[in-house]
């Protein structure tokens, strides 16, 4: 699975699984996806139908695991520099979908909604909490145009 963001990458897990469940790898220090290295690890529980958006960064990078529910997570490419300028990009993880980690640079706005009764999201930054690097951006900011509210085309 590729992303059409420049910098944005997923890396897409392997489950091994038998009659008591199943292991799953998320990331080692040796993966050249990991390369900026470990900051800090959070964990955000949500309910059904939130959504949290939008957040940004100058310099930590994000990586996104959701072992536990349905979300969907947007990224808007906010470098000006960069030749995904402007692209907006859904990505579904958690339960009911291939298991992956998303890695996400600094200057792409991130969001999360929930899709199923409760999700839980992982996540380890290249950088501990920094209030210098945080960076947020109203949910319906008209300079990227995301409506959170919408639902998924009907086809």
């Amino acid at each position: 699975m590729e992303s059409k963001i420049h910098g944005v990458e997923i890396k897409e897990l392997v489950t091994h699984r038998d009659a008591r469940g199943f292991f799953r790898e998320i990331i080692r220090v040796t993966d050249p996806f990991f390369a900026e290295g470990f900051g800090q690890w959070s964990h955000s529980r949500m309910f059904a139908g939130v959504a949290k958006a939008w957040h940004i960064h100058h310099k930590q990078v994000d990586w996104w695991y959701v072992p536990i529910g349905n979300v969907k997570a947007v990224l808007c490419d906010l470098r000006p520099d960069s030749p995904t300028y402007k692209v907006i990009e859904e990505i579904y993880m958690g339960d009911n979908y291939d298991p992956i980690v998303l890695k996400i640079p600094p200057g792409v706005a991130h969001g999360v909604k929930v899709l199923s009764g409760e999700a839980h999201l992982f996540y380890i930054t290249s950088r501990v909490y920094d209030p210098e690097d945080e960076g947020r951006i109203p949910h319906d900011d008209p300079d990227i145009g995301y409506d959170w509210t919408a639902l998924p085309p009907i086809k």
